[in-house]
């Protein structure tokens, strides 16, 4: 078997259509069909079957491409000794993350990075649904994700998961607000108020959903927003209130608003690296995943 056509089950079975593939390999879909059909031709069985107007992989096809991931990943393994033997940490590490992740980690991220000039690091933010994350391990060597506490992390087959830090979320409510002499909050307390929200089934908007099912009344959200600051400008000037992770709020709270821990509810959302397992091998990769894991370190991790 050729070891590259395999490998295009793989990307198969991660990006769901032939034209994704070869877009993402910088192909046309008839050679990546032309060598899915040589392919099936080799093994004698039917390894792609349509489904309307796509393709699917059919059972061989799935064990073929989960094959792969593990021929892919022992000559990662064979090709990051070899770069360690050589002391030759070098090349280009993708890494997606998402906003406020970057504002907690990425300064000092790229200054433990300057310890190795000969990685380069392109960063990318997406600021997705918690569940669209582990889609952009395809693309990136790196993806900086976060869900909720009552979220389960992406299969252990399919991506290597590395957590790196438990961030608590915090109400956070202006300097004049009523309650901002308290030193924490109830949800029955918070719950009537104006929200400042995230968008639908991001992981902060997940909690404040439970947080209503709890007080058995809804929350009224009158803005939602990706962006934090805005979020907390909106908070500060009396517009409403919010959740906010409290390491990546906590020095921009200083003057400006209360940040007002939940007594009766755990609130919390897990930020984690998801990785191909091939990628996660690479020498490069594995030195800027130990960064992020140091960084994380410094930021209060709490993983109760």
């Amino acid at each position: 078997m050729d070891v590259s056509q395999l490998a295009l089950l793989r990307e198969l079975a991660d990006r769901g259509s032939v034209t994704a593939v070869a877009t993402a390999l910088g192909r046309s879909p008839s050679a990546v069909s032309q060598q899915l059909k040589t392919l099936q031709r080799q093994v004698g069985v039917e390894l792609v079957e349509r489904v309307g107007r796509g393709v699917r992989l059919t059972d061989a096809g799935r064990a073929l491409a989960e094959s792969s991931v593990r021929i892919a990943t022992a000559i990662a393994e064979a090709e990051s000794t070899w770069a360690a033997y050589r002391g030759d940490a070098t090349g280009i590490v993708r890494v997606a993350t998402f906003f406020s992740a970057s504002e907690l980690f990425l300064p000092g991220l790229l200054t433990r990075i300057k310890a190795h000039p000969g990685i380069r690091l392109l960063i990318d933010d997406h600021d997705v649904s918690q569940d669209d994350f582990a889609a952009l391990a395809a693309d990136y060597d790196i993806v900086i994700a976060h869900r909720s506490d009552d979220v389960l992390p992406p299969q252990p087959t399919a991506l290597r998961v590395v957590p790196l830090v438990r961030e608590p979320l915090d109400v956070a409510v202006a300097l004049d607000h009523a309650l901002a002499a308290r030193t924490s909050v109830t949800v029955d307390d918070v719950i009537g108020d104006d929200w400042i929200g995230v968008p639908v089934d991001y992981p902060l908007d997940r909690v404040l959903a439970a947080m209503a099912v709890r007080a058995g009344v809804p929350a009224k959200v009158i803005h939602r927003t990706t962006h934090l600051p805005l979020i907390e400008n909106l908070v500060a000037t009396g517009h409403g209130i919010a959740l906010v992770p409290r390491h990546t709020s906590r020095e921009r709270s200083t003057g400006r608003f209360r940040l007002l821990p939940l007594t009766d509810v755990r609130a919390g959302r897990r930020i984690e690296a998801l990785m191909r397992p091939d990628r996660a091998e690479r020498l490069a990769v594995r030195i800027v995943l130990d960064a992020y894991v140091d960084e994380a370190a410094q930021h209060g991790d709490d993983q109760r």
